[in-house]
């Protein structure tokens, strides 16, 4: 373990929305995507952060997954195409 590390007590936090305050830290300045005052949890507000289209990608996939659970034709059919082979 290193015996001198510098500790700075007055290192400042940039948030990307804006938002700056200081905490004590091995840094002088830090820079962070969300912080208190815009993170969901603590603002209550229901927020998606997408990353490259990821959500609506799985909601194309689970449209397409109800849509196949909805269909009982398909099924059937499958059924009887097994029962013929024996």
């Amino acid at each position: 373990m290193k015996e001198k590390i510098a500790y700075n007590p007055d290192a400042k936090v940039t948030c990307a929305c804006g938002n700056t305050f200081t905490v004590g830290s091995t840094k002088e300045e830090i820079y962070t995507e969300s912080c208190s005052s815009c993170h969901p949890f603590y603002t209550g507000q229901k927020k998606i952060m997408d990353t490259a289209g990821r959500v609506e990608r799985f909601t194309k996939i689970m449209e397409k997954t109800k849509a196949k659970k909805s269909s009982p034709k398909k099924a059937a059919s499958k059924k009887s195409t097994k029962k013929s082979d024996k």
